[in-house]
């Protein structure tokens, strides 16, 4: 072989080296940058927190504060609040002994809360307390009634003089009395309802009825629609009114 074609060969085993090693060199490929990445900011919430309710304080409970200086007679006492008419409104104490009030410096006290016996607020205005002391009353009880008393209205209520009050310097005391009665018993009132005197402890009654017997008695007659019993309550003139005056209820 010729030096020529020597030289020839290995020119082209040369190139064919350069060429392959190239192709084997990797090819670095452009990789794309991330971008950095951004954790969300917690909002906090916004919305108001609502504002407490304010509840309105009570008002004041309405207190009367009644004194009186009681008659001078042994027994107990019912007392109650009229308005300007006259008309009885509430029962603040009925057969109550003295005990049962608050002793002041010259008097006995009471309360009143402002309401009526059905317990509803009373409008402001002026009203009028008195009452009556009702002291040593006799009951007779006659038994089964052989008949019974008569129909008229006159048996209603009757109408008796009382003590004077020497306290009040005033005159003897006219007061109408008639008879009512509850699930337990009967008794003696006013005959605009202050309940004075119990006449008998009796249940289930369904009538009583009272009538004049002289100045200072009267019979009482009672039913629960089968019999009439009868009572003779005596002294009943053994009373005293008195009066607690007027006050303002606002």
């Amino acid at each position: 072989m010729t030096t020529k074609v020597k030289t020839a060969i290995l020119t082209v085993f040369l190139a064919y080296a350069a060429l392959a090693q190239e192709s084997q060199t990797p090819t670095s490929s452009a990789m794309p940058e991330e971008s950095p990445s951004l954790s969300p900011v917690p909002i906090e919430s916004l919305t108001p927190t609502p504002a407490s309710e304010q509840t309105p304080s009570p008002s004041p409970a309405r207190s009367i504060r009644i004194s009186f200086v009681p008659p001078p007679l042994e027994g107990r006492i019912s007392l109650g609040i009229y308005d300007a008419q006259g008309k009885l409104l509430r029962v603040l104490h009925h057969e109550a002994d003295l005990n049962e009030f608050k002793i002041g410096a010259d008097s006995l006290v009471t309360q009143w809360d402002g309401k009526n016996d059905n317990g509803e607020d009373l409008p402001a205005g002026r009203y009028h307390a008195r009452g009556y002391l009702v002291g040593s009353l006799k009951v007779e009880d006659l038994n089964q009634a052989a008949a019974s008393p008569p129909e008229n209205k006159s048996n209603a209520s009757v109408k008796m003089t009382l003590m004077p009050n020497p306290l009040a310097n005033d005159k003897r005391t006219l007061v109408e009395l008639a008879t009512g009665f509850d699930n337990d018993r009967s008794y003696l009132k006013t005959n605009d309802g202050l309940r004075l005197f119990t006449i008998s402890e009796s249940r289930n009654l369904s009538r009583v009825s009272i009538i004049r017997k002289g100045d200072k008695s009267v019979d009482v007659w009672q039913t629960d629609g089968t019999v009439f019993h009868q009572f003779r309550i005596s002294n009943v003139d053994q009373m005293m009114a008195f009066d607690c005056g007027e006050f303002e209820l606002k």
